[in-house]
């Protein structure tokens, strides 16, 4: 929508256009999430193609073809020149499956499991909790959320990868580390490491099929539990929450911290790597945004402020360190075990 189809306005008065903005975000979510469904980044990976075309290898009609063509081609993820339509170099990159990094699983894990749930929002804030209810998950929509996390996260990994030095360290706890997403690349560039990821028995369950043709995979044991409910396991001289600490309101935050203080000895390392915010839980703006997700996909999950993280490990016996940026909105908070 532009400012000539907005409602007028006074000469001195701001423009209402942020607003017709934030107000059809929805619509460009939806037309990007469509697109990926029906693959056309996937179908004009090879090179561009008529309408007709690129109708005939969907398998859509051709008027509702154009009309998602069209609106994501205004989106910059297609370009038309004359009659075909191509993949943006965006699109190509991360779209096609044919670039560097996938982002597709992202896409599908927030189309197929979050839009639905982004409905109750309101009653969510209304109520001050999710009401959608926990994940009652089937074996597909498992993978899709391990594997919609992983590719979320996957810069996220590679920045810690960066930004920490791991050559200090043997032996490296994973709690809650999904596919072993964040093992993998440790491994890439310290191959000296010895992972343990521990994670729930449906999500151990992906995480297995995932490793089980990747050669790094035999540096990763597979543990099954709860880390709020069983022992974790001893003798890490590093232990790594990756996205784990927005997953837990801050009661189960503070026990999940003394658990994990208990499981290492003095001078290991604590990596919480989340959506850390300043005091206000205004910056980053992702993080604010996120919030949102956390609690319709949640019911009770949330981010939090550097701060208040700081105050959670005072309380279970580990020393802050410092904070690390990764590059992006995630960033890293270290933490060292103090005596007991």
């Amino acid at each position: 929508m532009t400012s000539q189809t907005s409602p007028v306005t006074s000469q001195n008065a701001p423009s209402p256009e942020p607003i017709f903005d934030l107000a059809t975000g929805f619509m460009r979510a939806k037309h990007l999430f469509v697109a990926g469904e029906l693959g056309i980044f996937e179908k004009l990976a090879d090179g561009p193609a008529t309408l007709g075309e690129l109708a005939t290898r969907l398998g859509t009609p051709l008027r509702t073809t154009r009309i998602i063509a069209d609106a994501v081609t205004a989106l910059g993820l297609l370009e038309r020149h004359g009659e075909k339509y191509q993949n943006s170099e965006v699109a190509q990159a991360y779209l096609s499956g044919r670039g560097c990094t996938d982002m597709r699983p992202f896409i599908r894990f927030w189309n197929r499991l979050s839009y639905k749930r982004w409905l109750t929002l309101e009653d969510s804030i209304r109520k001050g909790q999710g009401v959608a209810g926990e994940f009652n998950f089937t074996a597909e929509e498992q993978k899709i959320f391990s594997e919609g996390v992983e590719s979320f996260s996957a810069g996220h990994a590679l920045a810690l990868a960066g930004a920490y030095d791991f050559s200090r360290h043997q032996r490296v706890l994973d709690l809650g580390g999904g596919t072993g997403s964040f093992l993998k690349v440790l491994l890439q560039r310290y191959p000296q490491l010895q992972c343990t990821l521990y994670e729930l028995p449906t999500a151990a369950a992906v995480a297995r099929q995932r490793l089980a043709d990747d050669p790094r995979g035999r540096h990763i044991n597979i543990v099954e539990g709860d880390f709020l409910k069983d022992p974790l396991p001893k003798g890490h001289d590093a232990v790594l929450l990756a996205h784990v600490v927005h997953v837990l309101v801050p009661e189960r935050n503070l026990e999940l911290l003394r658990s994990a203080r208990q499981a290492v000895a003095q001078g290991a390392r604590l990596l919480l790597v989340d959506f850390w915010t300043n005091p206000t839980h205004t910056e980053p703006l992702i993080a604010a945004l996120m919030a949102g997700e956390f609690l319709v996909v949640g019911g009770n999950s949330d981010v939090y402020s550097i701060d208040e993280g700081r105050g959670w490990l005072e309380q279970s016996g580990w020393r802050y360190v410092e904070h690390k940026s990764l590059g992006g909105p995630a960033t890293l908070v270290v933490a060292e075990a103090m005596a007991c």
